[in-house]
């Protein structure tokens, strides 16, 4: 708001206050009138040039004097204001129509930009898996005659030797496992409760992150990996079965895979890595076991021991026998240096389909999983069920025995893990669950300290207090294998995303 002299009714070009009447002035005005009457000019009373007070004002600006003072000289003005809008509207039209033509080119180039994009990723992808499957095919070797403590092809055409007749348990086989089972005993009492040194502390297990993630092991056609195993002598070499029918074997330390095995008719549901030969195990719901040679890369050996699908294997601690469980409700016991098939048993009060076998670590007893939800232990020698472990829902999906040979873990599709102690027979312990959880794999770590808990994430449990010590939940698929490697420095895992990832400090 402008302020306006008191004296002369305009704009005052420097202007002050009177603190006698609170009217703003001219200063030269107010000054010239002081001089004159010494009073203030709006109420009289005495003023001296010393009491105004100056205000600050950015400098006015006086209007223009009227120069429209005839009608023609109104039309100009009009008329040079109309001319100057209709000049400015044009320039903002031409400048609308120029920004317009730069953001239609400037979208154009976005698009193309990632179509290019998206073109090149997809190369990329097809060149990585296209490289990992090159590989190992670089790297392979010709065919080797298999040595003799190897199971050997029959035949001269190369063709595998396919067995399926029963043998039977021979006297000689079953002192054979009495005397492995009597050693491992010894071995285990000597190292009592001790803890190997090297292996790795809790603490230090709870700080393990994701290190590495590998996802061109398996065909994209048909995503995901149903089994996993790890070689106890060298755990750098990690054994993977997939949906895409395929055995790969893979190497953590070279990153590379190391053999691709191609056999099965259907996907491969369970995988096993000989602790001491090049030889590698594999079974699918094709009803057939697979036994593969990595040196060669070829199928050695196929036993044919059950009608239906098999839905696990297990090696005995000798490394010689293989122990495999099916939807045909027959576990078996074969021989895999001859290939044949020892002993067949079912339990024909149950008429039960089989969906989990694992040998305890002494070899003599072992348990199975029904689609019933029963756990069943079989004793070896005498083929007869010695007990049951009734409890869960569902049908049961993985159980694990643990290093010392007390306890049993369990897992079914009831979103909970039971752990057994199989001195009293009973549960002692239950790991409840998120709702929905589906539970894939359990193992102990070969000191029997943790247990792993695979399904929807991943879990792994300190032993005894059966406290959570990690959680991953880096799968963005079900997590069907996880496993320890060697004093649990790392542990591994293998989904239904068809990756393989590790983790450790």
């Amino acid at each position: 708001m402008s302020l306006v002299c008191a004296i002369c009714n305009e704009v005052p070009e420097h202007p002050c206050i009177s603190p006698v009447s609170n009217h703003v002035f001219e200063r030269r005005l107010i000054e010239k009138y002081i001089a004159e009457n010494g009073t203030d000019p709006m109420n009289g009373q005495p003023l001296s040039e010393e009491q105004l007070v100056d205000i600050k004002v950015t400098h006015p600006i006086r209007p223009k004097a009227p120069s429209a003072t005839s009608i023609p000289a109104i039309l100009k003005s009009l008329q040079d204001e109309w001319d100057a809008v209709m000049l400015h509207s044009f320039t903002l039209r031409q400048q609308l129509q120029t920004t317009r033509q730069e953001l239609s080119h400037a979208l154009y180039q976005h698009d193309a930009a990632c179509r290019v994009i998206a073109r090149l990723n997809k190369e990329v992808t097809a060149a990585r898996e296209a490289l990992a499957t090159l590989k190992p095919q670089a790297g392979l070797v010709a065919p080797q005659a298999v040595p003799a403590s190897q199971p050997a092809a029959a035949g001269g055409g190369g063709e595998p030797m396919e067995i399926s007749e029963q043998v039977g348990m021979t006297p000689e086989i079953i002192q054979k496992l009495q005397d492995k089972a009597t050693i491992l005993t010894t071995e285990r009492k000597k190292r009592g409760k001790t803890v190997p040194e090297e292996l790795v502390r809790a603490e230090d297990l709870s700080k393990y992150r994701h290190v590495a993630s590998h996802a061109g092991l398996h065909s994209a056609s048909v995503p995901g990996i149903l089994s996993l195993d790890v070689c106890p002598s060298d755990t750098n070499k990690v054994l993977t079965g997939g949906a895409d029918k395929n055995v790969v074997v893979f190497d953590k330390n070279e990153e590379q895979i190391v053999a691709t095995l191609k056999g099965h008719a259907k996907k491969v549901t369970s995988v096993i890595y000989h602790p001491s030969q090049s030889v590698v195990f594999s079974a699918s719901p094709d009803a057939t076991i697979r036994v593969w040679s990595v040196t060669g890369g070829n199928c050695i050996q196929v036993v044919r021991a059950h009608e239906a699908g098999v839905t696990g294997l297990s090696l005995h601690a000798t490394g010689d026998y293989l122990l495999s469980s099916s939807e045909d409700q027959y576990w078996a016991f074969s021989d895999i240096q001859t290939g044949r098939v020892l002993t067949k048993v079912t339990d024909e009060s149950a008429g039960c389909a089989l969906t989990c076998a694992q040998f305890h670590p002494d070899g003599l007893i072992f348990g199975t999983g029904t689609a019933d939800s029963q756990i069943k232990i079989w004793d070896l020698k005498e083929r007869t069920n010695v007990a049951n472990f009734p409890g869960h829902s569902g049908p049961v999906t993985s159980i694990a025995f643990s290093e010392n040979g007390y306890y049993l873990a369990t897992g079914a599709q009831d979103s909970s893990v039971k752990l057994w102690d199989l001195r009293k027979l009973k549960n002692f312990k239950t790991i409840s669950l998120d709702n929905n959880y589906e539970v894939k794999s359990l193992v102990f770590d070969q000191s029997g300290t943790y247990l792993a808990v695979g399904g929807s994430d991943i879990r792994v449990y300190i032993c005894k207090q059966w406290s959570e010590v990690l959680n991953f939940t880096d799968h963005t698929g079900l997590v069907t294998g996880v496993s320890f490697g060697e004093n649990a420095k790392f542990l591994t895992s293998a989904g239904m995303d068809r990756s393989l990832r590790f983790y450790s400090l």
